[in-house]
């Protein structure tokens, strides 16, 4: 005899189909949360921002060889002063320039007895290194610079390829402004 208090019950066993359907359904699960991953970092590398490591000493001492970048895409507008990553004009398309932004449209360039002047003043430039000339410039200076173009130069002034080698930058070809430095830790900074 049983005791009253006592119930019993029969739990039926869980069918072997249901975990079947289990594994497939976290397998699902998880290709879907990859599909997603990479289609929302796809979208942040294309249109958000993305890194660049400097490849040579144009920009010392700003920048200097090594120094991993993140550069800002998204609605990005040239102004003065900006670092920048661009595809230079008249050059392969799959190379990346790093230079600073010296003029906007609708500004006059100039370079005069290694100085650069905008609209005519000279401008305050402390993080220069060596002389600017004008001196090899495919290109006459005074510049007035056309609609939608900069006028781009290396902070090393002596060892760069900039706008006095192969002219305005369309702005369509600047890929972006640089925001932070990520490497060196030492060096870590925004701009």
């Amino acid at each position: 005899m049983s005791d009253s208090n006592e119930i019993l019950t029969n739990l039926p066993e869980e069918p072997e189909e249901t975990n079947r359907t289990d594994w497939k359904k976290e397998i699902k699960e998880w290709a879907q949360a990859i599909f997603f991953a990479v289609i929302i970092g796809y979208v942040i590398i294309n249109f958000i921002f993305f890194t660049v490591r400097v490849d040579g000493a144009s920009m010392d001492p700003t920048l200097t060889h090594g120094d991993r970048l993140i550069v800002w895409r998204l609605g990005y507008e040239p102004e003065n002063g900006d670092i920048v990553v661009l595809e230079p004009p008249l050059y392969n398309v799959d190379d990346r320039y790093v230079k600073r932004v010296i003029a906007t449209e609708g500004q006059t360039v100039q370079i005069i007895n290694n100085r650069v002047y905008v609209n005519g003043e000279a401008i305050d430039e402390p993080y220069i290194q060596g002389n600017v000339s004008a001196l090899g410039s495919k290109y006459e200076l005074p510049q007035v610079i056309p609609q939608g173009a900069c006028f781009v130069l290396g902070d090393n002034r002596e060892h760069s390829t900039d706008s006095r080698a192969f002219g305005l930058v369309p702005n369509d070809h600047i890929m972006g402004e640089v925001k932070l430095r990520i490497w060196p830790l030492n060096s870590l900074g925004v701009f």
